[in-house]
């Protein structure tokens, strides 16, 4: 069992920004795709970023070039810093680790709030 853990999330006014963490157990971490998805208000939740154990890095075309995906392995975290976030950004975002393939582990969420 994989516990995820995320936070910095908050208010922020649009074209401010905010960095989110989110912390992974498992002496394995290193192999592990991280993710981070969001679901806003009666939304599905979706795609934001994910990075892969050697660093590779995908983004959804509505946060390229304004978001970051990264990792830190010794610290077991991954973080996303989100800038020039937008009122649309507004959403839970979920940390999501994937040991395998076929398996993955969710955190709760944490409240991005992006107000005009």
């Amino acid at each position: 069992q994989v516990q995820v853990v995320e936070s910095g999330g908050g208010l922020v006014q649009a074209g401010g920004f905010l960095r989110l963490s989110c912390a992974a157990s498992g002496s394995g971490f290193r192999f592990y795709t991280m993710g981070w998805y969001r679901q806003a208000p009666g939304k599905e939740r979706e795609l934001v970023a994910t990075i892969t154990s050697g660093g590779g890095t995908n983004y959804a075309e509505p946060v390229q070039g304004r978001f970051t995906i990264s990792r830190d392995n010794t610290k077991n975290e991954v973080y996303l810093q989100m800038n020039s976030l937008k009122v649309e950004d507004t959403a839970v975002y979920y940390c999501n680790a994937k040991p395998f393939q076929s398996v993955e582990y969710w955190g709760r969420g944490t409240l991005v709030t992006v107000s005009s």
